[in-house]
């Protein structure tokens, strides 16, 4: 291959790398009202109850 040849395969590459990166961005560059957090789990109001079978 020649050096130009190289060079552009390296650029596609690069391209490619970079549409994936924006594509998996992370939680922080969402934008605002975009969250597939709608509403967080409180407090249960009572204590868990764990009981045994019995037969």
């Amino acid at each position: 291959m020649t050096e130009s040849e190289n060079d552009k395969i390296k650029q596609q590459f690069r391209e490619a790398l970079d549409r994936k990166n924006e594509k998996n961005a992370g939680p922080g560059s969402a934008t605002a009202g975009d969250s597939k957090i709608h509403h967080t789990h409180g407090s249960a109001d009572h204590k868990r109850e764990f009981r045994r079978k019995s037969g």
